[in-house]
This record gives structure tokens, sequence and C-alpha cells, in this order.
């Protein structure tokens, strides 16, 4: 039998070594799903419930294993749906290559049924590669870029193939004009900055008395160096959210999570240092940097595209983190005194303090910091994180001290609703072998965490590990959108908007057979983490907690509390418990005892 085009697509992507293709069925992909079968299922078929969730999944497959996810999906609205999980990784700038299918070309031009211009639809989520294969000839070379380029410039390329070009026999380019022949692999690379430009960065380092770090996922290979830059300079280093996994929560210098969801240390480190170096990050919200003019500032970043962004910095450095930051070590000088460390140290202890002090504060009936934080001393040692956008981004943020090889993500600059779940399932097929926490809201699972544990059920037996626990924040509210309402608008909560209906998802898991607990008091909340962490197969719990409860940004003032709650006193469903509740978590930093 010939070799059809679809058989090579799939030839090639084994080529590549591409063990998984996140995917949703369709006729436009009909073709491929015959070579599937005449491969023997190789690269593997994983089928989610939606193209959405086949794009997240491979967004979380790629963001913890470190290689290229790839998802596929029919033509038409398999195609417009696999968009917003394809922003989320070109936004986290994750290698995340996209196979879709199209109308056959006889068809093209005639409003076909599910004829959707693909080529324009993903020029911009695809912006660095997109093209559409028309003839057999082109596939090597098109496929082989879509590969390269995503993983060089870690971002989301597309090839799109019609129907009926699956069908067609394969033949290679040849040896012959208008031929383009292509070749597989990616070489790794390190690329560094001019040793002048070393050298200016190390002046302007040593020249300052307070320094802060603030370092993203970029600088995940360089946990070290980083820790090696820290002491010696006596800096405090403070994470944006996807790089919180990077560097341990326990060091005494590191500040934790900045920003809207960040923490006091860390917002204080930016107020007050004289000099900033980051590492990695794009984080976006200037606001939270020092302000202009306070603080010399160098950046390093691998992407020359995203240097010089965000603040003005005096040098822009670009180069890999960790073989930048190993030129740039020799050529730093020891701080001369140690008063700014040891006040970072004392503000983070504090705040630690503050966070324990918040997770125990009564609540009705349970306290969603409680929850989490309550999870801090359960967490195994090789778990990997998903936290989904809303409330519970906030409290994986703050509460969660992240260690060793211990790995977490979320959606960080899309900030888009209901990756937890997906990502999760991503994981495991990057690492069948540790356990997975989930930790999502209600909304984000009434969404599509829900649908999604039908793919946990249908996979989960083949992982070595079967632990995948997805922890849900049931409080019955859209919560974060709430209290930004209230917060930024002045608005009592939109009942008709923000109410959300009270789900039986323990047992929705158990029906499916998984296993779950709904958990009312928090009393059981230890107990339900444990058995949840022991259990032989998934497991959801359903945390019933209070929604009154607030995210409060680290800038907030006691003040600023107390007006934010008086312009909506009157009208707010929640009333009482907002104003007590939102008192009661930020009196907990000036309690008697914080060494301040």
């Amino acid at each position: 039998m010939s070799m059809k085009v679809s058989d090579h697509v799939l030839e090639r992507l084994r080529a590549w070594e591409v063990e998984y293709v996140f995917a949703y069925p369709g006729d436009g992909i009909n073709g491929l799903l015959a070579a599937w079968g005449r491969a023997d299922n190789e690269p593997r078929f994983i089928q989610s419930r939606h193209e959405e969730m086949s794009a997240f999944e491979a967004v979380g497959y790629a963001k913890f294993s470190g290689r290229v996810g790839v998802c596929a999906a029919t033509s038409g609205p398999g195609a417009i749906h696999l968009l917003n999980g394809l922003y989320d990784a070109k936004l986290d700038h994750v290698p995340v290559v996209a196979i879709v299918g199209q109308t056959a070309r006889s068809a093209m031009g005639g409003s076909y049924q599910q004829e959707v211009d693909l080529v324009s639809l993903y020029k911009d989520v695809a912006s660095d590669f997109c093209e559409m294969v028309t003839v057999p000839e082109q596939l090597p070379n098109v496929l082989d870029r879509a590969m390269r380029t995503a993983m060089a410039r870690r971002t989301v390329t597309a090839v799109i193939i019609p129907g009926d070009v699956q069908e067609l026999d394969y033949s290679a380019p040849e040896h012959a004009f208008k031929m383009v022949p292509s070749s597989l692999g990616m070489a790794r690379y390190a690329p560094v900055p001019a040793d002048p430009d070393i050298e200016r960065a190390a002046d302007l380092l040593n020249a300052g008395e307070k320094v802060a770090v603030l370092i993203g996922q970029g600088a995940r290979g360089a946990r070290q160096e980083v820790m090696e830059v820290a002491e010696l300079l006596g800096a405090g280093v403070a994470k944006a959210l996807l790089g919180k996994d990077v560097l341990d929560d326990d060091l005494p210098y590191v500040t934790g999570s900045i920003g809207l969801l960040g923490t006091r240390p860390s917002y204080e480190l930016m107020r007050d240092c004289d000099t900033l170096l980051v590492v990695g990050s794009s984080f976006p919200y200037t606001q939270f940097l020092p302000e202009f003019g306070q603080a010399r500032a160098v950046q390093i970043d691998i992407d020359p595209h995203m240097v010089g962004l965000r603040y003005p910095f005096e040098i822009n450095l670009v180069g890999d983190a960790r073989e930048t930051l190993r030129r740039l070590l020799p050529q730093l000088r020891p701080a001369k005194n140690d008063n700014w460390r040891r006040t970072i140290e004392k503000n983070t202890a504090h705040w630690w303090q503050v966070m324990e002090r918040r997770a125990a504060v009564d609540a009705d009936p349970v306290n969603p910091e409680h929850v989490v934080h309550a999870l801090n001393d359960l967490l195994p040692d090789d778990v990997i994180l998903a936290a989904d956008s809303g409330s519970a981004a906030n409290w994986y943020a703050r509460h969660l001290r992240l260690r060793g090889a211990m790995r977490g993500s979320l959606s960080g600059t899309l900030a888009t609703m209901g990756p937890g779940v997906p990502y999760v399932i991503g994981a495991k097929f990057a690492h069948g072998d540790r356990p997975a926490i989930a930790l999502v809201g209600d909304g984000a699972m009434q969404m599509n965490g829900m649908a999604e544990l039908i793919t946990v059920a249908k996979y989960w037996k083949e992982w070595a590990d079967p632990r995948l626990v997805v922890a849900v924040l049931n409080n019955q509210d859209l919560n974060q959108v709430t209290w930004e309402m209230r917060a930024m608008s002045g608005a009592p909560q939109f009942l008709p908007s923000q109410s959300l209906p009270d789900v039986a998802y323990a047992e929705f898991a158990r029906s499916l057979g998984l296993d779950g607990m709904r958990v009312e008091t928090p009393e059981a909340v230890r107990g339900a983490w444990e058995a949840a962490l022991t259990a032989d197969r998934p497991f959801v719990l359903d945390f019933r907690t209070d929604p009154a409860v607030p995210p409060i940004p680290p800038h907030a003032s006691l003040d600023q509390i107390e007006a934010a709650a008086a312009a909506v006193l009157k009208g707010d469903s929640d009333r009482a418990a907002m104003v007590r509740q939102g008192i009661k978590a930020k009196v907990q930093e000036f309690l008697p005892g914080h060494g301040r």
C-alpha cells in the first residue's frame, strides 16, 4: 500500500519523538484518523471532551515536560475551539504545534459547510509560523519548520491540511527547482551577551545598596545561579507567577509572588529597592515595579523581542539566563552590609506569620485560605500543581510554599478560566509517576473541569502514580470578578451574573469510578487532603468555602478595605460578612508578635 500524506504526518511526528497528540476527532481530519489506525496509534491520540481542552492539555504537557505539545482538531468549529488554549500557550511562551484539518481544496471559496479561512484566523495566534499544505511535497518542510519554530521561539505554530490532501499519495520533495527539502532535529543552544555588556551590568549591580531580583519562568534553568547572585548582593528575590516554582519559598530572602496576587514583602521589596535585576520575566504590571527613576535596572532575557519592556532598564542583556548569570557572577562583589537583607528576611518571616493567621480566621463554612494553607505540610516532594484563574490563583500564589522538584503553573498572561484540570491531565501524560493537584474554583469546574473528569476516568489506570487531585473551592460565586467589582467599581455583587448553582462535584466523580469527598467544616480539611493524597485513584475534593473572604492586594491598607466595604455595604448580598471577613483578614498584619 502506498503511503498517504496523512501517514507521513504521523511518521514525521514520530521522527520528532512526539509521544502524544491531544485531539478531538472530526471529518476534517478523517484522513489522519485513518492513518492513526494504520500506525497502531503512534503517536498516541489522547481524546479530550472538547478541542479547547485538547489545546490546554498540550499546554500543560509542554509546560511540565519542557517538550513541544501537539494538538489536533477538525476544520471549522474544531479549529476555532482550539484558539483559547493556543493563545494561552502563545502568551505564556510555551511551544505548541496545532495540526488542523480544512475543507477539500475543490470546495474552497464556495461557502462550503464548515469552511473557515483558517490561514487568516490563525495568523495572529500562530504568527511566527502558519502554513497550509496544498501538495504532498510541501509537507516535510512545513511540519519540520512548525516544530523547530515552536521550540526555538517558544510559541504556537500551525499546520493546516485540507481533507483531500490528507488522502493523496505522499511523494517527497525532489532535488529540483522550487522544491524545498527539509531535515529533522533542533540543537540546544545557549546565547550569551557580549563581554562589555556583562561588565556594564556588573558595575551597575555592584553600585546598588538595596538590590531586588525579579525572576520568571525564564530563570527555571538558573536556580543555583540566581541563589548565588542573591547571596552575593544581599538581595531579595520576588517571583512572577509563572516563576513560582523556580526558587524555593523556604529560602528566607525569597519574598514570594509579585502583583495583585502577590505578597506584602514583594511589594515592599520593589517599593524600597534602589537596584533591580529582572531575569527571565515579562511581568506586565508596571505599578508593582519600583517608581521610575527610583531604581537602576538590568534585564536578562533570551528573547530580544521581549527585552526593554515594562521598565526603563539601563542595560538589556539578551541571553540564556543560566549562561549569562554564570558570566556575570565572577564580576559581582559582596554587599557591603547586611541591613537590607535583614529587613527583607524580617518582612518575609512576618508575612508567613500573617498567612498562617489569615488561614486560621473563622469563616462560614470554611476559609479558602485555610484549605490551601493546610496543604503545605502535605505536599509530596515531586508534586505537580496547577491553579485555575480566579480566587484560587490568589491562594496558590500566596499560601503554597514550593520547594525542590515541585512544579506549578497557571494561565499567566492570558489568565483564562478553565486550564486547571486539563493542565494536570497534560502533566500526567508528561510524568505519569508523579502526583498532580489542580486548585480550581467552582466556576472553572462548571465551565469545563467536570467534563474533563471523564477524560481522567478514561486514562488514569495507565498512569504509574494514580493520584490526581482536583480541589474545588465551592463558594457558589464567581468570586474574583465579584471582588473586582467591589474594589474597582465600588459596585455590590450582581447576583444574576455572579451566583453559581451548587453542584455535587464529589458525587459526580464517584459516578465515573473516581473518588471524592465534600468538606464542610475546617476541622475536616486536613483529613480530606490526606485521604485524597493516599487514594488509589483520582480524587475530587469539594470544599464548601466562604465567598466573603477577600483576596486582599498586598498594598491595600485597612482604611482602603473599610472604604471599599462601605461603598457597597447597602447593596451587597454579603454585606456584614464581607466587611467582617475583610477586616479580620487585614488586621492579622497588625497583631502583636510580628516583630515590627
